[in-house]
């Protein structure tokens, strides 16, 4: 047994309002940071905008998966994926797939 399983996670102890402020403000930064591909935020850390979006959804958000990268992204994700996505090296997408193996859980 994990030391760590009995013991609360402290971001539990945020109210509602303090973790909803805080998850605007991620999702704010990431609108003003186009240059943080996708692929790179995958790379390094296993989730990207999308996988916010997936998760508002899994969390009960009323919205469809377009509607929900569309509340993540500000604007449709096909206009996101034309303004601002570059093509995926080689290297970021080998990066991207050694990252989520790092995402499943035991």
């Amino acid at each position: 047994m994990n030391a760590n399983e009995n013991t609360a996670d402290p971001v539990d102890s945020l109210s509602d309002a303090q973790a909803a402020a805080a998850f605007r403000r991620l999702v704010r930064h990431l609108r003003h940071r186009h240059d943080a591909q996708n692929i790179d935020l995958m790379g390094l850390a296993g989730f990207c905008r999308n996988c916010l979006a997936d998760w508002i959804v899994e969390a009960g958000a009323p919205l469809d998966k377009a509607q929900a990268r569309e509340a993540i992204h500000g604007m449709s994700a096909a206009e996101w994926k034309e303004r601002y996505q570059t093509p995926a090296t080689p290297e970021q997408l080998a990066r991207m797939e050694e990252s989520l193996k790092l995402n499943a859980r035991d």
